[in-house]
């Protein structure tokens, strides 16, 4: 399993200071992830809509195994559009999952 540790200074906020460590998810949990932000049309199985940020907010989450005792990042504050993380700090994370996670820009984009 391969992971990845980064150590926050207060830049994007006290709270958000110390500890992460991601880790890689399965082939399985990331196709759920996908398939349950994505719609299909009835017929022709093409896609009709997808929700990026959805699916890459719930990757972060399933590869979030520490964080700060304070718990500073959740489900709902990577997702929430008013009381979110950072936009620099959800950059990051995207990044370092991706990377872990092996989803590809062009393969989160179209999935």
């Amino acid at each position: 399993m391969k992971t990845e540790k980064i150590e926050i200074d207060n830049r994007y906020g006290e709270e958000y200071a110390g500890r992460y460590v991601f880790s890689d998810i399965t082939w399985a949990k990331r196709s759920r992830i996908i398939q349950k932000h994505t719609k299909y049309h009835p017929l022709t199985g093409q896609i009709t809509m997808s929700d990026y940020v959805a699916i890459q907010a719930e990757t972060i989450w399933a590869s979030l195994r520490e964080q700060p005792s304070n718990k500073p990042v959740s489900l709902e504050k990577l997702l929430s559009e008013e009381n979110g993380v950072p936009i620099e700090l959800g950059e990051m994370f995207s990044k370092i999952v991706n990377r872990l996670c092996g989803l590809t820009a062009e393969e989160a984009k179209n999935s």
